[in-house]
């Protein structure tokens, strides 16, 4: 017989105890809805931080809040108007860009491994248009989710899980 834990029995670290060294970048993603999704996911998985960019939606709002839970104060994060330029800054200070993306020379998902001496970004696009190019010019990498169906992308925050759960340590 399965009994649900209580929340006291899943006996959870507190913020900021342990942050794995992979960050996400919030390439122009629109919805708020997507924006407070990450948020959770990325507290589920420890990232480190969260770059919201662009278009992107932030913290306080009814709108992320609703799908975050709380995790928008869990999850340490920044605005930044350009993410071509955070995303420069973060490879200048020695992170290892992937984007999530379908383009020429991508990675399967599951054939990419982390480097544990290896600080990481992770580079999530707009909800039609992806990652810009500009941003993509500059990865190290450019890794892609395999699909089968009918559809040719996985919304945003669902994409979100998916990377995270295949790249970090579990």
């Amino acid at each position: 017989m399965f009994r649900k834990l209580s929340t006291h029995q899943l006996n959870r670290l507190t913020f900021y105890q342990y942050r794995h060294p992979v960050s996400l970048v919030l390439d122009g993603v629109r919805s708020l809805h997507n924006v407070g999704s990450i948020f959770r996911t990325s507290d589920g998985f420890g990232i480190e931080h969260l770059y919201l960019c662009g278009i992107t939606g932030t913290p306080p709002h009814r709108e992320i809040h609703k799908t975050a839970l709380g995790a928008e104060n869990a999850v340490p994060w920044t605005y930044h108007d350009s993410s071509f330029e955070i995303c420069q800054k973060l490879k200048s200070d020695g992170y290892f860009l992937i984007a999530i993306e379908q383009a020429e020379g991508s990675i399967p998902l599951g054939s990419f491994q982390l480097d544990k001496d290896k600080k990481y970004a992770v580079i999530l696009g707009n909800e039609v248009d992806g990652v810009h190019q500009d941003v993509l010019s500059i990865c190290d990498a450019c890794v892609e989710i395999p699909q089968f169906g009918t559809k040719h992308s996985f919304n945003v925050a669902v994409c979100a899980g998916i990377v995270l759960w295949e790249l970090i340590p579990h």
